[in-house]
């Protein structure tokens, strides 16, 4: 029977591939989703993955979605935290609310999703825990004090949750992807990607989705089994920890 892996925010982006890497990687994945049921839609009918619709900003909903993953797959073996969102502005003009949902979402959400199959990791003594951060939580970005903050917290977390799990045979590393060639990204004017954003890159070129889903893949396997309280930086050069 193959490990069931949960990917939040699994249908699109870098969440999409990584799901269709773990998939191909012999996985049984539940692609998790916040809102956007056409794309999903979309996604189930093209890969055959199935998905699966709450807000990990909700504790209750991610206890309740996981129980439903669960009982239609079996035990969460692989939980990659990759749901984000962004609501930039420069600070002097940053909301409460803004600096609220981002928290919720991209820092509280890794509680909500990660404490529902905690237990059950450690009862089987096998469980592979997979954050997505940011460059910019290593290094801050202007304009992103919220997500800044947010991706660095999910440093922390991973490093403090990794001492806890290790005598239990269960990982938690993280991934902070620098600039990656998603719809999202390469939506921005090419002028400003070609002239500002590329140059600062020093291989030259934005990531992409399937480079973070392969490394994805190599920290769920049975063989990384070693490798904990690790962030790998998939930044292209751009910075160095």
């Amino acid at each position: 029977m193959s490990k069931v892996a949960i990917v939040t925010g699994g249908s699109r982006g870098i969440g999409a591939a990584i799901s269709i890497a773990l998939k191909d990687a012999g996985y049984t994945v539940a692609a998790n989703y916040a809102g956007n049921d056409d794309a999903a839609k979309a996604f189930t009918d093209s890969t055959g993955i199935k998905t699966y619709k709450w807000s990990v900003a909700d504790y209750d909903a991610c206890a309740a979605g996981i129980k439903q993953v669960e009982d239609e797959l079996g035990p969460v073996a692989v939980l990659v935290n990759n749901a984000g969102i962004t609501r930039d502005s420069m600070f002097h003009k940053m909301t409460p609310q803004q600096w609220k949902e981002v928290i919720d979402t991209n820092l509280t959400g890794l509680f909500n999703m990660t404490h529902p199959v905690w237990g059950g990791m450690r009862d089987r003594k096998f469980g592979r825990i997979i954050n997505i951060s940011s460059i910019n939580g290593q290094k801050g970005q202007a304009g992103q004090a919220n997500y800044s903050a947010a991706k660095a917290g999910d440093l922390g977390f991973t490093k403090a949750l990794a001492q806890e799990g290790a005598r239990a045979g269960i990982t938690v590393n993280a991934i902070a992807p620098g600039y990656i060639g998603t719809e999202m990204v390469r939506a921005i004017d090419e002028k400003v990607l070609n002239e500002r954003i590329i140059p600062q890159i020093p291989v030259g070129r934005l990531g992409e989705p399937e480079e973070i889903a392969r490394t994805v893949v190599f920290l769920a396997a049975d063989d990384a089994g070693f490798i904990t309280g690790s962030t790998i930086s998939a930044n292209g050069g751009q910075f160095f920890v």
